[in-house]
This record gives structure tokens, C-alpha cells and sequence, in this order.
């Protein structure tokens, strides 16, 4: 941690895993080395370094969740820019998620330019996934960032074309938003959807907002203690 203020962001970040349960404190080293591998295929920024590896669990499935920021400490703390990857133990790659303000306001690619975009990615980090893959749709998506100008903290809108789809041959849900430099910027697969009464039941380890509700939910019960 080269200044105080990355550090500061750091320990934001490293909250988001110590007090949400069923984390655990460290994965094995054939796990790690694994996960590392297949972090390995993925582009990291390079402006961007490691600040934080832990076991989490999603859908009852062991995972390790990633999370890089900026080495000048940009916008480091949770909610702001991150580039982060979750692995399953198994070694596959359940999804990852480049939160950067490079990429707002750019233009976005058209539909037809998303899906190809969507399919080559698919190809080389999930290929199964193409095996019986159904679009819902492909629109535009907004995504929160936290940015810190001029002293004080405001929300900016990271917008992406998202090509959604379901794999037919569990019912699964998965996706890729596409950025304005056409690159996929989210990527997240085998989600659990809940008919009724409609939301999620598949954790949002990428998911800033979720994750912070998750510790204010641990707060509340400790201060019920």
C-alpha cells in the first residue's frame, strides 16, 4: 500500500468479505494457483493490482473472489472503480466486473456488434455456455460508480450494452454487458433466478451495493448482541 488513501480504500474493500457469512479466511494453494490461472486469462488493467483474495461461497458452491483497484488509489473504496473476478474451486469462471471510470460516457456498440462481441467471448471462457444459449434481449445497462471530484464523493453512470441469456439446459440465467471501447466490462453465468416472488437467489459477489447491504445486515445483528 504505497499512500494513506489507498489504504484507507483498501480496508473499505477488505470489509466486504471478513464480515459476511460463510467466508472463510484463506483457500488451499492448489485452489489458489488454480483460480490464479484463470485470472491469469481475463485483462487485468494495468493500471490496476491485487488488493484483496477470499473464499466466498455462491449458490452453496465454494468460489474466491478477486478484487483489484488502482495502484494511484483512484476511487479505490467500495463502491467506486474495481476490477473484480469471482472463480469457482472447480476452476470456472462464474463471472468478473470492470467498474473504471475510462468508461463512461462512451459510445456503445449496436446489438448486432454486442452479440458477436458476447458469442467470441463466450467461445474462449465459457464455450458450454453456447451449447444451448437462448437471448432474452440485448439493451443498454446502467451501472453505479462511486467517484471521489473535486473533494467530494458523487455517483457517475457506467453504461454497457447487455446481451442477457438463459442456458436452456439448466434454466440458468447469464450475461455480458459490452462497454463503449468494446470489450465485455461484466460478465456473470449460472444465476438462479426465483419466479416468485421475482428476485435473485445467486449471491452478487460483484456487486458493490449488494455486498454493502450484506455488512450493514451483519452490523445490525452485532449491535443486537
Amino acid at each position: 500500500m504505497t499512500t494513506t488513501r489507498y489504504t484507507t480504500g483498501l480496508a473499505v474493500a477488505l470489509a466486504l468479505a471478513t464480515s459476511v457469512a460463510n467466508a472463510t479466511t484463506e483457500s488451499t494453494e492448489d485452489i489458489s494457483v488454480m483460480n490464479q490461472a484463470v485470472n491469469n486469462t481475463i485483462a487485468i488493467p494495468a493500471a490496476y493490482q491485487e488488493a484483496l483474495r477470499r473464499s466466498v461461497k455462491v449458490d452453496d458452491e465454494s468460489a474466491v473472489l478477486t478484487r483489484y483497484v488502482r495502484t494511484d488509489g483512484r476511487n479505490a473504496t467500495l463502491g467506486g472503480e474495481h476490477f473484480s473476478t469471482v472463480v469457482s474451486d472447480s476452476g470456472v469462471l462464474k463471472g468478473f466486473a470492470n467498474m473504471s471510470l475510462d468508461l463512461v460516457d462512451m459510445t456503445l456498440p449496436s446489438r448486432e456488434i454486442s452479440e458477436t462481441i458476447a458469442r467470441a467471448f463466450l467461445q474462449q471462457h465459457a464455450p458450454d455456455l453456447l451449447e444451448r444459449m437462448k437471448i432474452s434481449w440485448i439493451d443498454p445497462h446502467d451501472e453505479p460508480v462511486k467517484v471521489v471530484r473535486n473533494g467530494r464523493e458523487e455517483t457517475v453512470t457506467l453504461t454497457g450494452m447487455k446481451v442477457k441469456a438463459r442456458n436452456l439446459a439448466d434454466g440458468r440465467w447469464f450475461w455480458i454487458i459490452v462497454g463503449g471501447d468494446g470489450k465485455p466490462m461484466v460478465f456473470e453465468r449460472d444465476i438462479v433466478w426465483i419466479t416468485f416472488p421475482g428476485k435473485r437467489k445467486t449471491e452478487k459477489w460483484l456487486h458493490d451495493a449488494w455486498v454493502a447491504e450484506k455488512q450493514q445486515d451483519v452490523s445490525d445483528d452485532q449491535r443486537k448482541l
